[in-house]
């Protein structure tokens, strides 16, 4: 009787900006202004790191709600859809009438993309809005895209610090920064992160420092678990003065690579809420992350666990 009356419904809570995309893909080159060029291919699909994070995760079977903001529109309609079909809880996911859903137009060249977003009703998003409920239902908490959500940045620590409190792990993907400020109280904020997430250039931005070591040095007295995603030369994790690099899993055909970062962070989050070793999180992080690429948009790849392991299978050679 007590297990049952302990045991969380969630593994992870989800907080962060909800947004469709819209993605042009086989573009030749970059747009010039006064003129106009021709996209080959057009993806209309679920956006935003939080999203993709929180619908891969449900993927590999992790037990997921989310908390944010949408508009009542069309968008928030096919947002709330693509969640629930990827048996994502939405049942903290507040609709306003006041905002719309967030856009992002995301251009596709080579390895590289353009991003224009339409915040909405994203930015709008409180600490009010993340009811306790959510919180003590979770195992644990993971937030993403920071800079895009002003309403929520004056509470994160506090966010955080109440997760820890009532016994949640934390895990933290700040992703890029609009303004390019990086004002963010790393100080305080990360001693309640248990895995901060950062690529490697926030993780330069927000330490103002020209490479891994010396940012990795600088967070080194406040930092917990640090992993540092680095495209095609992988990704590294720091923890207690020891560094592990893992290489990535190189496509040799990559559609686009929208949302293999958040992606890599679901593969990783999930080995880690499984127990397994950060060698073991860092691999299957890597692999989800690459598996992303074989697919438009960051969830194509993950439409089910058995199209997952088929991909794993087919070009990484990896079996799980």
């Amino acid at each position: 009787m007590i297990a049952k009356q302990l045991e969380k419904e969630f593994d992870v809570l989800v907080v962060g900006e909800l947004n469709v995309d819209l993605i042009l893909n086989q573009i030749n080159k970059f747009p010039e202004m006064g003129k106009e060029m021709l996209a080959g291919h057009m993806t209309l699909t679920l956006g935003s790191s939080s999203a993709i994070f929180a619908s891969n995760l449900s993927t590999l079977g992790s037990r997921v709600t989310f908390a944010g903001n949408l508009g009542h529109d069309n968008f928030g309609d096919h947002i709330l859809s693509s969640l629930k079909a990827k048996g994502v809880s939405t049942i903290f996911i507040n609709r306003s009438v006041k905002q719309n859903t967030g856009a992002t137009i995301v251009l596709n060249f080579d390895e590289d993309r353009a991003m224009v977003t339409y915040p909405g009703a994203m930015k709008y998003l409180t600490i009010k809005d993340i009811p306790d409920q959510a919180l003590h239902q979770a195992k644990h908490l993971h937030l993403s895209s920071i800079f895009l959500q002003s309403g929520l940045a004056p509470d994160i620590v506090a966010l955080f610090k109440k997760a820890k409190q009532l016994g949640l792990s934390t895990s933290l993907d700040p992703q890029w920064d609009p303004a390019e400020k990086w004002e963010l109280n790393l100080s305080e904020l990360l001693p309640f992160v248990d895995v901060f997430m950062p690529n490697m250039t926030e993780l330069k931005a927000l330490t103002k420092c020209v490479d891994l070591a010396s940012g990795l040095s600088k967070l080194q007295p406040i930092a917990n678990k640090i992993v540092v995603k680095n495209g095609s030369n992988g990704a590294y994790l720091w923890q207690e003065n020891t560094l592990i690099h893992q290489p990535s899993f190189l496509n040799q055909e990559v559609v686009d690579s929208i949302g293999a970062g958040d992606s890599f962070d679901a593969g990783f989050i999930h080995q880690f809420l499984l127990g397994k070793p950060d060698e073991e999180c860092l691999r299957f992080g890597a692999l989800t992350g690459a598996i992303n690429t074989t697919r438009p948009g960051g969830t194509g790849a993950f439409e089910n666990l058995a199209m997952v392991k088929a991909i794993a299978q087919s070009s990484f050679n990896y079996i799980f």
